[in-house]
């Protein structure tokens, strides 16, 4: 054999061995972005539902609040 038919086989072989396995690789490749992106869709909802609770524990322990619940219970109390 020749140089020239050495080198044409294995271009024929790199080519179908990239037909092969072409698509799986790119398909990883997008199933990689689609996890990255639904990664950052998780911590920008925690982030959201952490100021979410920061607000919340806000209202909770602010004594106004204390104040009307202990209202609200007396209201309860008195009605029954």
């Amino acid at each position: 054999m020749n140089m020239t038919a050495i080198a044409i086989v294995a271009l024929v072989c790199w080519a179908i061995v990239e037909l092969v396995n072409g698509p799986r690789g790119k398909s990883k490749d997008k199933k990689a972005a689609a996890q990255v992106n639904q990664t950052n869709d998780l911590e920008r909802e925690v982030a959201a539902m952490r100021d979410r609770i920061e607000t919340l524990e806000k209202i909770v322990t602010d004594e106004k609040y204390d104040l009307n619940r202990q209202f609200d219970d007396l209201k309860k109390d008195k009605v029954a």
